[in-house]
């Protein structure tokens, strides 16, 4: 079965020409290989293209391989990379006109040198230079400046909402309560049983994501990381405080981890794509809060994983697919701050500071948005609503419910809609 992601295809589509090596990002499994070589190289045969001037290229397949003359033995056991020259050989053989060649690449990381092999083919003008790659420094946000300044990333997420229930086999109902718990990995949403889903997320949650962090950085063992990923998995949608962090670590484990270290295996996992950071912005001060801050999967299902499943909490998993949503559709994504002074029960001023679920930017667009599970009384819509009361500016404001509910304006303009509703409407903010 086909999974459309179109919204990262017509990515491509756009970069096209662009002189750039156009990097697809990404945590492990999440379909950037499918994207480039299936969906991508679909479009360039249908566009006319001819087969003959798309080189793909999979640096994990031994029937690719061979057809260089590598040893196939001393890959696997990772001996050596592939060799640079052997590759060069093979695909300076097959750009015989002036034609434009595209170059699909996967798994990139697996050639030796291939920084100055791919900023090679960068100063042909007949070749078109797309790659992916996982494990490793490939996996890291920062692989762009391996390409001195002319790397162009696409970072692609696992299935949206909208994709996931395009090849879902039921209600939209049914779909959502299945995409909060198991998330949207392609290879998960097409499993036919929990048992396969199960077993799937907590192999790699475990034996991929975190050992790949754990290679990357030299760590020692996962020990340390690993019961910090339980603690942030435990605590989506909630502030995180990396000192406090530290002490947690002390007071129960006895441990010394000190919250430099705490804040560095932080940066590994964002930088690794398993989770998201988001920092807090005042609205009114306007400047960024570096501390505390938010922490998001990547997908949702690899953090019930570590949990073993234990911890379904709707409210904080849907606040963490909305966060994912806005990103999915390009929008730089912040948590709100509002500073207002208020009396307390003395009557004396204090000062408190509100909170807005996310702030989305996307040029010189803004939203306001309040993810709130549900609203059973006037004054719970009262309390979700007083940091947009407190903002006062004229940015469109939107309340995020769980029930099904169409888009309904209140008489100060805020706009209360549905999660299904949201997701699986692209213009939804614009309702």
């Amino acid at each position: 079965m086909q999974i459309e992601r179109n919204v990262y295809l017509n990515k491509l589509i756009a970069r096209k020409h662009n002189g750039f090596v156009k990097v697809i990002t990404g945590i492990r499994r999440c379909g950037k290989s499918y994207l480039l070589n299936t969906l991508f190289y679909q479009h360039l045969l249908n566009s006319g293209v001819e087969d003959s001037h798309i080189i793909r290229f999979a640096f994990d397949s031994a029937q690719n391989l061979m057809l260089i003359g590598e040893d196939l033995m001393e890959i696997e056991e990772g001996k050596r990379k592939v060799d640079p020259e052997k590759f060069m050989t093979y695909i300076n053989d097959k750009i015989v006109d002036d034609g434009m060649y595209y170059l699909l690449l996967d798994e990139v990381q697996n050639l030796g040198y291939f920084e100055a092999v791919l900023n090679g083919y960068l100063r042909k003008d007949n070749v078109d230079v797309y790659v992916t790659g996982s494990n490793s420094k490939f996996l890291s946000s920062d692989i762009i400046t391996e390409f001195a300044g002319r790397g162009d990333e696409v970072h692609v997420l696992p299935l949206s909402f909208s994709e996931f229930f395009s090849v879902y086999d039921g209600s939209k109902e049914e779909a959502f309560d299945d995409y909060m718990v198991y998330g949207g990995l392609p290879s998960v949403a097409l499993m036919q049983t929990e048992e396969q889903k199960v077993a799937y997320l907590n192999t790699q949650i475990t034996n991929v994501y975190l050992r790949d962090i754990v290679k990357r950085y030299n760590l020692q063992s996962d020990e340390d990381i690993g019961e910090l990923l339980d603690i942030l998995a435990s605590g989506i949608s909630t502030l995180v405080n990396p000192r406090k962090l530290a002490g947690t670590f002390k007071s129960i484990k006895g441990s010394t981890i000190s919250e430099v270290t705490v804040a560095k295996y932080i940066g590994h996992m964002a930088e690794s794509f398993l989770i998201s950071k988001a920092k807090r912005y005042d609205v009114k001060g306007k400047h960024y809060i570096d501390t505390p801050f938010k922490v998001y999967f990547e997908d949702i299902g690899l953090r019930n994983a570590r949990l073993n499943f234990r911890q379904i909490e709707p409210s904080h998993i849907m606040e963490n697919i909305i966060y994912n949503e806005l990103r999915y559709r390009g929008y730089n994504v912040d948590v709100g701050v509002v500073e207002v002074r208020e009396k307390n029960s003395e009557g004396r001023e204090q000062r408190k500071q509100l909170e807005i679920d996310f702030i989305a930017n996307q040029g010189s667009r803004r939203y306001y948005i309040q993810s709130a599970y549900e609203i059973p009384s006037k004054e719970k819509l009262d309390q979700e609503t007083k940091s947009f009361d407190r903002a006062n500016d004229s940015f469109k404001k939107i309340i995020v419910v769980e029930r099904t509910m169409k888009p309904r304006r209140d008489d100060k303009g805020y706009v209360t809609m549905g999660v299904k509703e949201f997701l699986l409407n692209e213009n939804s903010l614009e309702l």
